[in-house]
């Protein structure tokens, strides 16, 4: 009889907890058992893990061989757990000493002939490892992206013959390192200073990025919706090390790779009107992070708004609250952050040149109100921002280059405005670090306390807000929406409390609340 330990990770959500594998040997008839409530996946890992041996010219047991993944009540699913049983294995059969595989954790998948595959999840383990202080054997396809993990010793291995040689120090794996990429700069993003016209649209953007707020256009086909939303990402400041390792473990959870050279960029998704709820929010078996969660610390951009089915978007509407999304199964529940900025667009009209200043509409009242009411209340209720676009008329320097004649500060001139991405940029920096230092969060996540700590009102404003919360009808959740725009409009003038001029300012940006579409 002989029995061996190896310590691994599972992946619940973005956390690894820790999951036993014990290998016990015992004298009978030839036969491999697991258990552990392993996943269809899991159970075939005896099949790999022997043909995986045997190829690398090791010896597998003769008589019974009982593998258990505890605790037995944790689900596990994948072929993540295919290495350390195969480890543990050749502990227990003598091959390799078992004290040497207790002091790591193993995590990967191996091919029939011994090549090991990356897995899903591999920052979720590194940080589990560093957090347990125990180095971590894993694929070398995973090392560069649990790289980004900092502190903790990493050992890449390309099959298992080296992974086992490793153990015996013959030889011994060098620890991974490499380092860590700055942010690349931004030059070849599209510049606000693209746009013709919809110098208001440009406003609520440097607003938006700002402060971190949602977003709703609506307008006419040839207004720029599309043109606007794809400026944004250019100005927002980058994220800090916490928030893109956040990121960075969302998308190793999906398999989903990365640039490491912009691994501080906020991600930018950009789902089709088709996508489904589950694609949107997450979920599966087990539950994997969706668009939503895709997008944390960046911007989820929805174009043709009106085109997703009603249930579709109605999922976003607790996550934009929380940040988080939780998929619950009846086997397992996994949370994911969803902390994400929201910027989507639409047209008025099935036809989409409801307003537009020509008799081009041929869409009946009904079919207008129908269109519309795919987007819930609720929902357009949680925009910060409402954008109603028009078309420009024809500018004569239409033909110039966008950035002919802009000054520093990105304007044109006194009378032609000109906001380029750089300068916008540099505002919108100084903004949010206003934010951070005296709250420690973007106004955007300000609670009713804090907004009545850090947006206090002269009787003026006061007056103004309270008219037009009757006149527009505006809910409790929408006053404090324009309070947080207000706040932010008044970080980007120099921080000083919201005066009279920039609550109407936030107000201006409520205009679904007073501009009927059909």
């Amino acid at each position: 009889m002989a029995f061996a330990l190896a310590r691994t990770r599972a992946l619940l959500g973005l956390t690894a907890p820790l999951v036993s594998v014990e290998v016990h040997l015992s004298g009978g008839l030839p036969r491999t058992s697991l258990v552990g409530l392993p996943a269809a996946a899991v159970r075939e890992s005896t099949d790999r893990v022997r043909a995986a041996l045997v190829a690398s010219d090791f010896r597998y047991p003769d008589g019974r061989v009982v593998i258990n993944l505890g605790p037995a009540d944790l689900p596990k699913e994948g072929g993540r757990f295919d290495l350390p049983i195969a480890l543990g294995i050749l502990a227990a059969s003598g091959q390799l000493p078992a004290e040497r595989l207790a002091e790591v954790e193993v995590v990967g998948e191996l091919s029939l002939n011994g090549t090991v595959q990356p897995v899903r999840g591999a920052i979720s383990c590194a940080v589990a490892a560093r957090e347990s202080a125990r180095a971590l054997i894993l694929p070398a396809g995973n090392a560069r992206e649990a790289a980004f993990a900092r502190a903790v010793d990493l050992f890449p291995v390309s099959h298992l013959a080296e992974a086992r040689g490793h153990l015996l120090d013959a030889p011994p794996i060098e620890p991974f390192s490499t380092p860590i990429p700055e942010s690349r700069p931004r030059e070849a993003a599209p510049d606000l200073a693209d746009v013709r016209g919809q110098e208001m649209a440009k406003r609520a953007l440097e607003v938006a990025a700002a402060g971190g707020h949602h977003v709703l256009m609506v307008g006419p086909p040839g207004t720029g919706k599309t043109m606007l939303a794809s400026r944004l990402p250019g100005l927002l400041p980058p994220m800090s090390e916490v928030e893109a390792l956040e990121t960075m473990a969302i998308y190793s959870a999906r398999r989903l790779e990365r640039d490491p050279a912009a691994w501080r960029e906020r991600p930018f998704r950009a789902p089709h009107h088709t996508t489904s709820a589950v694609g949107l929010a997450g979920g599966g078996v087990p539950p994997r992070p969706g668009e939503i969660s895709l997008a944390n610390h960046g911007l989820l951009f929805l174009d043709e708004l009106g085109e997703f089915g009603r249930s579709i978007l109605d999922v976003l509407r607790e996550p934009l609250e929380s940040g988080r999304v939780t998929i619950v199964r009846a086997a397992c529940q996994a949370e994911f952050p969803a902390r994400f900025q929201l910027v989507a667009a639409m047209n008025p009209c099935p036809c989409g040149y409801l307003g537009d200043g020509t008799t081009r509409c041929r869409c009946l009242p009904e079919a207008v109100r129908r269109y519309q009411a795919r987007v819930s209340g609720p929902l357009i209720d949680r925009f910060d921002l409402h954008l109603p676009l028009v078309r420009e008329p024809p500018d004569e320097g239409a033909g110039c280059a966008p950035d002919e004649g802009a000054v520093a500060d990105g304007t044109r001139g006194a009378d032609a405005p000109v906001r380029t991405s750089a300068a916008v940029r540099a505002r919108v920096a100084a903004a949010c670090e206003r934010q951070l230092a005296r709250g420690g969060k973007l106004n955007r996540d300000l609670g009713p306390a804090e907004l009545a700590r850090h947006c206090p009102l002269d009787a003026d404003a006061q007056s103004l807000l309270r008219a037009a919360t009757r006149r527009l009808v505006l809910s409790e959740r929408a006053v404090q929406r324009v309070l947080r725009v207000a706040r932010t409009i008044a970080d980007l003038d120099g921080g000083d409390p919201p005066r009279t001029h920039q609550i109407a300012e936030a107000l201006a940006y409520r205009g679904l609340e007073r501009f009927h579409l059909g």
